[in-house]
Parts: C-alpha cells; structure tokens; sequence
C-alpha cells in the first residue's frame, strides 16, 4: 500500500514491498512534481496514475500478488530457503515439488484457497501408486503427507511475510491423522547381553563396538554419534558435548552440520565406567594413526574410516546388520538404541521435560507424542504403587 506525502510543490509516494530476508522492511521511494500550470483537480488525478504506476513497478514480479505458485515457490528456495534451512529439509522439499507443481502451477499465489490445498491433501493420500513392475503401493503414510503440507505452508508463510498475501491457507488445513505405531526396542536384557558380546569383537570392529555402547548410554541420534569430536569428551567431569552432526547427501558427500534441533546441543553425563571406553578407544586410535603414518586423515572424529576421515552413514549399520547375522541376536535397526534408552529413562520415573533435554528434543509435545505409550505405562505403574503402598499399609481398601 502507497502513502503520499506533500513536500513543498511536489508529493513524495513510499511503497512497503515487505520485508527481507534479514526482517528489515523494504521501502521504494519516488517524487513527483505537477507541471506548472496544472489545476488542483489535474493533480490529483495525475498522483493518483502515478501512484498506481509506482506500486505497479515496484511490486513487479515477487511481489506481485497475480505471481503463479511455482513461480514463487523457485524465488522462495533461492532467497529464503537455500540461505536458512537445513540441506537435509530443503532436500526433502525438493522431492515434494514434482507434485505440488502439478497440483497448484497454474493458479495464482491470491487464488489459492484451504479447499485448494485441502483437495490436494485428499487426493494425495488416496493416491493409488505403483513401482516399476506395476505392483500397486500402500498410500502415503500421513507423516510423508504433513511433509508436503510443511512445504506448501513454508512457502505461504513467506508470502504472507513479503506482504504478498495476508493470510496462509494452509493453517485450517485438516491434516491425516498420526496413526500410532509399535516401536521395536530393544529390551535390557537384549542390549546387556550385547555389550557383553562386545567385548568378544574383533580389534577390527572396536571403533563400532564403542559407536553402539555410546548409543545405548545416551540416546544419541547417529548423526549426532558420528559429529563426535574427540574435544568433545569431558573425562574429568565426565561429560559428552553434542554440538555438530555428521550429514550426508548425494551431492555433498559427507558434511557437518548442527544439531537437528537448537535444544539439540546439549551436555549428556556418563557413568565413569563408560567414559573409560573411548579414552582406552582413543589409545587405540592414536597407536594405528602412527603405524600408517601420513596416510591418516586428521579430523579429530571419534568414528572414522581406516584412512582417518568421517565415517559414513551406512558403515554402523552394515556392522550391526553382520553382527545380528553372526551371534543371532535380534536386529531392529540403530535407531532403536535412541528409543531404548528414552524407554529406561521413562520406566525409571524421569519426568518429561528431562528426558526431552537428554534426547535433545524441540519440545515436551514431541517428546510425548513419540513416547505417548511408555508414559501412559510409567503412569499406570506409578497409581499401582501408591494402591500398593496403601493396601500394603492398610489391608483391604473398605467397600
């Protein structure tokens, strides 16, 4: 929206055209003088066509609101997104485009209301879907569905920040419902007898034994485990800083970035029985780096290739996957290290603001939602005690 100031004999026009990527609001200014010899009515209709003009070349292209959604769904991923969020997010976003496009390219970013987006949600999860031998495919499972919401809606949110629209369609939007799944996890007996055959592993998998006893102590994520620096490691207090991930996509390789989440830095204590492990571990490392000499790649990581550099994502799996083959123990996968250890620390009374610090969580919502069903079995153990304390105190509770 234009303002016109009068400045003397001539009008300044300002027009927002919203705000920048760093949140300070852009405005184009212009004056316009009237010739000499114009009546106040020629004036004001020669201001007004100039102020229409004005805010006509200034919201050209971005800012337009009459822009097609793909077309400013590309600006969005060249000033915003590519600039502000994670490789692995903007990855993700990417695979949902093809869609998107097809559903919403030829309508304009003003014409696009909640029933556009809720039809394609709709039509999304009923989907039928084939693989390349024709054999039909489960539908969308409603997580892969929100993904594709949280990207049309990210792109929303932009324009109603741009100032391009003043509302997302997408927040009225009725999203498929999380459908609650069994986790497999390991039980304690399970990861026991694990880390006692652990201690039977060859020299050569030792640096993966460490990898999945750390798992199982403290919940990290993998890419958390395989960002762990050696400077990292607090002995004498007996600290593990988590402050990188270890990444990885096809066009980058393997990368370091942050932790998935800001409460995801985070501090984790370890028993000192624990802590012994990695420093007998980086011993070990340090006694093969001199035997290889300069072939070692210094990085400071804790899990490496033989050559020293950053392990790879599928490395700790492809062990673990070898190692339930050979002493016939059950195989989940690494990630049910993380959901072991969050259901001890339930089991155990921890409340869940502490076990969201510890599994580095956004929120207590998210930590809830995942573990909704180990609370609920914390809970119902937690009223059998006090109804056992009682009748233990008491005998039969009176009729």
């Amino acid at each position: 929206m234009a303002t016109i100031r009068k400045r003397g004999n001539s009008y300044q026009i300002r027009v927002s055209r919203g705000y920048d990527i760093s949140g300070d609001q852009v405005i184009k200014n212009k004056t316009w003088t009237p010739e000499k010899g114009m009546t106040p009515k020629q004036i004001k209709k020669e201001l007004n066509r100039q102020t229409v003009l004005f805010e006509e070349a200034c919201n050209n292209g971005f800012q337009s609101k009459a822009i097609k959604f793909q077309e400013f769904a590309e600006e969005w991923f060249r000033q915003y997104a590519e600039t502000k969020l994670k490789i692995q997010t903007v990855r993700c976003y990417h695979n949902c485009e093809k869609k998107v496009y097809k559903a919403l390219d030829h309508l304009r970013m003003d014409k696009i209301t909640t029933r556009t987006i809720q039809t394609f949600i709709v039509d999304l999860a009923g989907e039928k879907r084939y693989d390349s031998k024709g054999k039909e495919l489960p539908p969308y499972a409603p997580k892969t569905v929100r993904n594709y919401i949280s990207f049309i809606s990210s792109i929303f949110d932009y324009a109603v920040k741009m100032q391009v629209l003043s509302g997302n369609p997408c927040k009225n939007v009725v999203l498929p419902s999380k459908k609650a799944k069994e986790r497999e996890v390991y039980s304690l007996d399970e990861v026991q007898q694990m880390l006692e055959l652990f201690e039977k592993e060859t020299e050569a998998n030792y640096k993966y034994t460490i990898f999945f006893t750390l798992a199982a102590f403290t919940g990290l994520r993998r890419g958390e485990l395989l960002g762990l620096e050696w400077k990292d490691i607090d002995r004498e207090n007996h600290l593990l800083s988590v402050v990188r991930t270890s990444e990885y996509t096809k066009e980058k390789g393997i990368y370091t970035d942050t932790p998935k989440t800001e409460s995801g830095v985070r501090f984790i204590k370890l028993p000192p029985e624990v802590m012994q492990k990695p420093k007998a571990f980086q011993d070990w490392q340090n006694d093969y780096k001199a035997k290889i000499g300069t072939k070692w790649i210094e990085c400071d990581r804790l899990f490496t290739k033989t050559d020293g550099s950053p392990m790879g994502m599928r490395q700790p799996y492809k062990f673990f996957e070898r190692f339930c083959e050979r002493t016939g123990m059950r195989f989940v996968n690494i990630h049910s290290f993380r959901h072991f250890n969050a259901s001890i620390l339930i089991n155990n009374g921890v409340d869940v603001k502490t076990v969201q610090g510890c599994l580095g969580h956004s929120s207590a919502t998210t930590t809830l939602n995942i573990y909704v069903h180990s609370f609920q079995e914390a809970q119902v153990r937690a009223m059998d005690s006090v109804a056992s304390c009682i009748l233990g105190k008491q005998g039969n509770i009176p009729k």
